[in-house]
């Protein structure tokens, strides 16, 4: 029959090999954590460049709506200032 000394010896061995497979299955799931998080950071930082590009082109076609608009009603009138002096003719020299 073993000893008191043995069989403490051997249950703190024991408990030290679970401790050690829980230190490694932990350490694995927190690499697993620490990859996933990374990922989602990665993607929200994406996610707010595309933001601000949409918000800057929306800028753009915003203004290019505006001066278009802008030029339509100068076309316009141009136009009525034509009509109502009545179109002259140049003549080339």
């Amino acid at each position: 029959m073993a000893s008191r000394t043995e069989r403490f010896k051997t249950a703190a061995v024991k408990a030290a090999r679970t401790a050690r497979k829980w230190a490694e299955t932990a350490a694995r799931e927190a690499d697993r954590l620490l990859k996933e998080a990374q990922k989602r950071a990665k993607s929200e930082q994406r996610q707010q460049r595309i933001k601000a590009a949409l918000r800057r082109t929306g800028k753009v076609l915003k203004a290019a709506g505006r001066a278009a608009i802008v030029a339509g009603i100068a076309a316009g009138i141009a136009s009525a200032r034509a009509d109502r002096r009545g179109r002259k003719v140049r003549k080339k020299r």
